[in-house]
């Protein structure tokens, strides 16, 4: 199980760079974080929540199986959009509406580098570009309003002030 960093750790708010090496030690990277994704219930979970700063993450959403994107980029975004609340587990248990793109082309590799193409809408578009915002320094949040911005982030404040840090040691 991998550590979850939270709403103020500053491996958040980096932009992440390439991943240039496909090795067992990715692999491993990859399956930890699957691991650690399903551990927390959630859908998704980027490099930089796990404290890596690399152009990784993974998605698991209901039914399907689940998918590791490295090196992903959005190369195309539907005009139309949809809102649905969001949630993040690098900002536990706080909920905010989110217009984003219904549907998304994106481009990747796997684990072993191999290019790979998805054409996403519903859960899955989301999702990804959710998670491609963490390569980016981007949290849901940031596409809020101000007041709403700082209305999670005192909601956040207020779940989690006993908490501290990190999610899981």
């Amino acid at each position: 199980m991998l550590d979850i960093y939270t709403l103020g750790d500053e491996v958040l708010r980096k932009e992440c760079s390439e991943v240039k090496v496909f090795d067992s030690a990715l692999k491993m990277l990859a399956d930890a974080m699957i691991e650690t994704l399903r551990d927390a219930d959630g859908v998704g979970l980027a490099g930089p929540q796990v404290g890596v700063s690399e152009k990784i993450f993974v998605v698991e959403i209901p039914d399907n199986d689940p998918i590791v994107f490295i090196n992903p980029e959005i190369i195309q975004t539907s005009i139309e959009t949809s809102p649905y609340e969001e949630g993040c587990l690098s900002i536990p248990g706080v909920y905010f509406n989110v217009i984003r793109p219904s549907a998304v082309t994106v481009q990747a590799q796997d684990v072993t580098g191999k290019p790979f193409t998805i054409e996403a809408t519903g859960l899955l578009a989301r999702v990804i570009q959710h998670e491609n915002d963490h390569l980016h320094g981007k949290l849901y949040v940031d596409h809020l309003s101000e007041k709403d911005r700082e209305k999670a982030i005192k909601e956040y404040e207020r779940k989690n002030r006993h908490h501290g840090g990190r999610r899981r040691k």
